[in-house]
């Protein structure tokens, strides 16, 4: 029995006033575990509005797909092509709906928001991201960014215009170049992590975040701060990490809000 445990929690921050990121946690009766996390831009109200339409259109979508999709106890590659093509659907109904309600009202006009996702079945990690929040995979005590910023300094990065530690204090480091909403069609990054387990106990930690916690936590911290996820029996008592990654970040300055979510593999 595959043995998956899921929590996020969600924090102001010090410095803003008002929570624009969103969050869910799913689970589906095929044995399907979904997260999301979305990080809204656009304006007091916009953001907020932005990321939470995003974030519930996104899971609906999936949960049609999960609802027809038949329990697995090993992927084929057909059946990741179809789960790949099921999250790029959900990803570009969420950008239609974002894009068509701030069209319709000008006071949202130019919001969205970021989108990061993890689906994990049959010991498979499927990601999906659209702006600069991130998912971390840990496993053996090392913390891999599996996701690739669509943001102004990575861009600088992957040119070779810029090193990572100098976009990690670029004042231009908020400027992102893709996000949910702002554009009639999207084009998410998608990436598949086979998780080779030598049994049934949780040995993989995927951390999605928002960058009010990956602008101030290293991937090391966020390893230690995790590291004894994998002994939690619970949902609830996973939060407790989601609690000790906000607190850390915050700690660190806290200017921007902060969203975590854990999932144990």
């Amino acid at each position: 029995m595959i043995v998956m445990l899921c929590c996020g929690r969600t924090d102001i921050g010090r410095k803003r006033r008002f929570n624009q990121d969103s969050f869910i946690c799913e689970s589906f009766d095929n044995g399907m575990l979904l997260a999301v996390v979305c990080d809204g831009m656009g304006g007091a109200a916009g953001g907020g509005i932005a990321s939470g339409l995003a974030c519930g259109n996104f899971v609906d979508c999936v949960a049609d797909f999960a609802d027809s999709f038949p329990r697995r106890e090993k992927l084929s590659r057909t059946d990741e092509r179809l789960i790949k093509a099921a999250l790029a659907d959900a990803a570009a109904t969420a950008n239609t709906v974002v894009y068509e309600r701030a069209k319709s009202e000008v006071s949202l006009n130019g919001m969205g928001t970021t989108l990061v996702a993890a689906l994990v079945y049959c010991n498979v990690l499927f990601t999906l991201n659209i702006g600069d929040s991130r998912l971390y995979l840990v496993h053996e005590g090392k913390a891999q960014q599996i996701t690739h910023d669509h943001s102004f300094v990575q861009y600088l990065v992957d040119q070779g215009k810029m090193t990572k530690e100098e976009a990690r204090v670029s004042i231009n480091k908020n400027i992102i170049t893709k996000a949910i909403g702002t554009d009639r069609e999207i084009e998410p990054d998608l990436f598949v992590n086979r998780l080779s387990k030598k049994g049934t106990c949780p040995e993989f930690i995927a951390v999605l975040c928002s960058d009010g916690l990956s602008n101030y936590l290293s991937p090391e911290i966020i390893t230690e701060c995790v590291s004894d996820a994998v002994s939690i029996e619970t949902d609830r008592g996973l939060g407790t990490v989601c609690e000790r990654l906000i607190e850390k970040a915050n700690e660190a300055g806290g200017s921007d809000n902060i969203t975590a979510v854990v999932i144990t593999v």
